[in-house]
C-alpha cells in the first residue's frame, strides 16, 4: 500500500514510486448499448453500464496486456450515471457488483488504481457524460428540447472526427446552469429548491452518495489507493464578469457559441443571432453568425420560470428581447469578488473528502480543477492526503489532430512556439507549472497527471490503413519525455478495449486509445493491437531507494538513465521496469556502484546500491 510523504508516493520500505499507468477506459463514458457515440437519439433510454470498460470475460486479456506494457497504475473511469441512472437513490446494484469484480481482478494482476468519477459537460444530454438525466429534470429543464432551443448542441451523426462541438456546450444554458447549481446554487440560486432542499445541497448530496456506494464496495481492497473528486469540473457561470460577452478564455470554442445572456434567452424561446466559431492554427476564430431557435422552443419544463430570470439576472423588454439586469451577477457575492476554485471547488472537495473518509479514512483524494487552471491554495484546515491530479495536453495536437515537431501554440498566451527543441521544452515548462502549483499553492503534495495523451486519428487516417503511427509515436514520446523530465506520475488517456477506427473511443469521435481491435492483426499476440507502443512501452523506475534526480529515455537509441540520491536507511532495492519490446535482444546495464540482476521474464531490473555511496546512476543500452 502506498502512502503520501510530501510530494512523493512511498511504499512501506520508504521507496519512492513514480507511478506510470493508463486511464481505463474511454468507452466507460457511455452505456454499452450506445454503440459508441453520445448522440441525442435514444438518450431517454438506458440499459446498463455493466461491461464498461470491458465484459468481465475479457478482463484477463486486457489486464495481461496492460501489465505486459508496464502500465500498472490505473485511473479507473466510472460515471455518476452508471451508478444512479434510474432516479435519485436508485442505485444499479448489478453495475456495482460488476465494478467490484473487475477491480478485484485488477488486484490479482498486481495493479494499483484509483477511481475516476468522470464527467464532461455535465451529462450525455449535453453531448458529454457523467451525471444522470434526472439531474436536468429536477432543475426544471426539458432534455428533449435542448438542441431545438440552443441549450446544447449535439455532436453530428457519423464519423466526423474533425468536428469539436461538445466543448462549447460548457457555456450553453443546460450544462452551465447545472454546474452553477451544483457548486454555487446556495449563493446564486437560493430560490431554487429540489424536493424541498436547496439545489446545491441536493445535487452534491446525491453525487457524493453515489460515490460512497462505490467506496463501500471497494474499501477493503488494498490496491485501491483512493478516488478522484470530479473529472474536469466546470465553473458554469460562476465568476463570469459580463454576461453579454463570451469568455475570452474559452479555448475550445466551436460551432454556435452564444453569450450567457443569449443562451438564457434562447432557452426561454427567444431567437438569437449567435456567433459561430471554428478552430484555426492559433485557436478559435469566429466564422460568421447564425439565427438559432427560430422555432421558439423552450428548454424549461411547462410551468417552470427560467431560473436566472426568476433570480432577476435578466428580463424580457417591451420588444420581446432579453434585457440584462445584473451583468456581474455571477462575479460577486455580497460585494465580494468570487473565485471558483477558492470559494466553491475547495469547499466541495473538503465536503467530498470528509464523506468518503467516513467509509475509508486512508483513501487518497485525487483532486482536479478546471483544465488550465491551478488548484486553489490548500492549507492545514483543508483535507489532508490530497494529490494534484491535473490534466495536461498539447492542445495544438489534440484539437487539430496534427503533430508538428517544430511548431505548437502556447495555450496560455496563444503565441507560436517554433523549433523542435523549443517545442519539447515548452511541454516540459507547462508540466513544471503544474508541479509548482502542487508545491507552492497546495503545500507540496504529489503531482499525478490524471490525463495526457494524443489523438490517433490524425488527418486522412492513413495511419490506420498503413498500420504506421510515426507521427503519433513522436507526439506521444514528447509527452512522456516531458513528464519524465519533471519526475511526475501520470496516467495516459486512454485504453479503450472496443476502440474501432470508425467511431474511435466511442464518445464524440475521440480516438486516443493505445489499443484498437482494428489494429489487432494477431489475437494470439498480447501486443497485437497496440498503437504507438514505441512511445508508451518504455523503461521507468517502479521503486527508488532514495530521491530521484533524473529520469530520461531516448526512444530511438534505447538509452535509459536514472539518477537518484540514495537513502541509507532504505535496505530494499531500486526496481526498474525494463520492457522486452524495447530491448528484444537484452540490454547492457551500467551502474555507478552496487549490484544488479535482470529478469527478462518478469521485465524487471533489481538494483542494490552500496550503503556508502550517496549519488547513484543506472544506464541501460539496447543490444543489437
Amino acid at each position: 500500500m502506498l502512502h503520501i510523504d510530501g510530494e512523493w508516493f512511498k511504499d512501506e520500505h520508504g521507496r519512492i514510486h513514480i507511478l506510470r499507468g493508463v486511464n481505463l477506459g474511454g468507452g466507460s463514458k457511455v452505456p454499452v448499448w450506445s454503440g459508441g457515440v453520445a448522440l441525442h437519439d435514444g438518450l431517454d433510454e438506458i440499459e446498463s453500464f455493466v461491461g464498461r470498460p470491458f465484459p468481465q470475460a475479457e478482463a484477463d486479456e486486457h489486464f495481461q496486456r496492460l501489465k505486459t506494457w508496464g502500465l500498472t497504475f490505473l485511473r479507473f473511469t466510472i460515471t455518476w450515471e452508471a451508478i444512479e441512472h434510474d432516479g435519485p437513490g436508485q442505485y444499479d446494484l448489478a453495475y456495482l457488483d460488476y465494478l467490484e469484480a473487475v477491480v478485484r481482478k485488477a488486484g490479482e494482476y498486481g495493479f494499483l488504481l484509483f477511481i475516476d468519477p468522470h464527467q464532461d459537460v455535465w451529462g450525455r444530454h449535453t453531448s458529454g457524460d457523467g451525471a444522470p438525466a434526472w439531474t436536468f429534470t429536477k432543475a426544471g429543464l426539458d432534455v428533449t428540447q435542448f438542441e431545438a432551443s440552443g441549450a446544447a448542441e449535439y455532436h453530428p451523426v457519423g464519423d466526423t472526427p474533425h468536428v469539436r462541438i461538445w466543448p462549447s456546450n460548457y457555456t450553453k444554458l443546460a450544462a452551465a446552469t447545472l454546474f452553477t447549481l451544483f457548486f454555487g446554487g446556495n449563493d446564486f440560486a437560493p430560490k431554487t429548491q429540489i424536493d424541498g432542499e436547496p439545489a446545491q445541497d441536493y445535487l452534491q448530496r446525491h453525487y457524493i452518495g453515489a460515490m460512497q456506494q462505490v467506496a463501500q464496495r471497494l474499501k477493503g481492497l488494498p490496491h485501491v489507493l483512493g478516488i478522484g473528486s470530479m473529472n474536469e469540473p466546470s465553473a458554469g457561470y460562476i465568476g463570469w464578469q459580463d454576461l453579454t460577452q463570451t469568455d475570452g478564455k474559452i479555448y475550445l470554442r466551436a460551432g454556435a457559441t452564444p453569450t450567457p445572456l443569449q443562451g438564457m434567452a434562447l432557452g426561454a424561446g427567444i431567437p438569437q443571432h449567435v456567433a459561430r466559431w471554428g478552430t484555426g492554427m492559433f485557436g478559435p476564430r469566429q466564422r460568421g453568425t447564425e439565427l438559432q431557435n427560430s422555432s421558439r422552443a423552450t428548454a424549461w419544463l411547462p410551468g417552470v420560470v427560467p431560473i436566472w430570470q426568476a433570480h432577476g439576472v435578466w428580463a424580457v423588454d417591451g420588444q420581446g428581447q432579453p434585457k440584462l439586469l445584473q451583468p456581474d451577477y455571477f462575479a460577486q457575492v455580497n460585494g465580494r469578488s468570487v473565485n471558483f476554485g477558492r470559494d466553491y471547488l475547495r469547499p466541495f472537495i473538503n465536503r467530498y473528502a470528509q464523506a468518503i473518509r467516513q467509509i475509508n479514512p486512508d483513501w487518497i483524494i485525487f483532486a482536479e480543477n478546471t483544465p488550465l487552471v491551478d488548484m486553489p491554495d490548500w492549507g492545514p484546515d483543508d483535507a489532508p492526503n490530497v494529490v494534484n491530479a491535473a490534466h495536461w495536453y498539447d492542445y495544438f495536437t489534440l484539437f487539430l489532430r496534427l503533430f508538428l515537431p517544430f511548431f505548437t501554440v502556447d495555450i496560455q498566451t496563444a503565441k507560436p512556439v517554433l523549433g523542435p527543441q523549443k517545442v519539447r521544452q515548452s511541454f516540459v515548462d507547462e508540466i513544471a507549472r503544474i508541479r509548482r502549483n502542487s508545491q507552492q499553492q497546495m503545500g507540496g503534495v504529489p503531482t499525478l497527471l490524471g490525463e495526457f495523451g494524443i489523438p490517433f486519428n490524425m488527418p486522412l487516417k492513413l495511419d490506420y490503413w498503413l498500420n504506421w503511427f510515426g507521427n503519433q509515436i513522436a507526439a506521444l514520446d514528447a509527452s512522456f519525455a516531458a513528464m519524465e523530465a519533471n519526475l511526475v506520475s501520470g496516467t495516459v488517456w486512454n485504453y479503450t478495449p472496443d476502440n474501432r477506427n470508425s467511431g474511435g473511443d466511442g464518445w464524440n469521435c475521440e480516438d486516443l486509445s493505445l489499443f484498437s481491435r482494428n489494429q489487432q492483426r494477431d489475437p494470439t499476440d498480447i501486443n497485437s493491437g497496440a498503437r504507438g507502443w514505441q512511445a508508451f512501452v518504455r523503461p521507468y523506475p517502479l521503486a527508488i531507494a532514495g530521491v530521484p534526480q533524473k529520469v530520461r529515455f531516448e526512444r530511438k537509441t534505447g538509452v535509459f538513465e536514472l539518477e537518484f540520491l540514495g537513502d541509507p536507511t532504505i535496505t530494499a532495492p531500486t526496481t526498474l521496469f525494463v520492457p522486452n519490446l524495447q530491448y528484444p535482444h537484452g540490454c547492457r546495464v551500467t551502474v555507478s556502484d552496487g549490484t544488479f540482476s535482470h529478469d527478462s521474464t518478469r521485465q524487471r531490473l533489481i538494483y542494490q546500491q552500496t550503503a556508502h555511496a550517496t549519488h547513484h546512476t543506472l544506464r541501460l543500452e539496447r543490444r543489437f
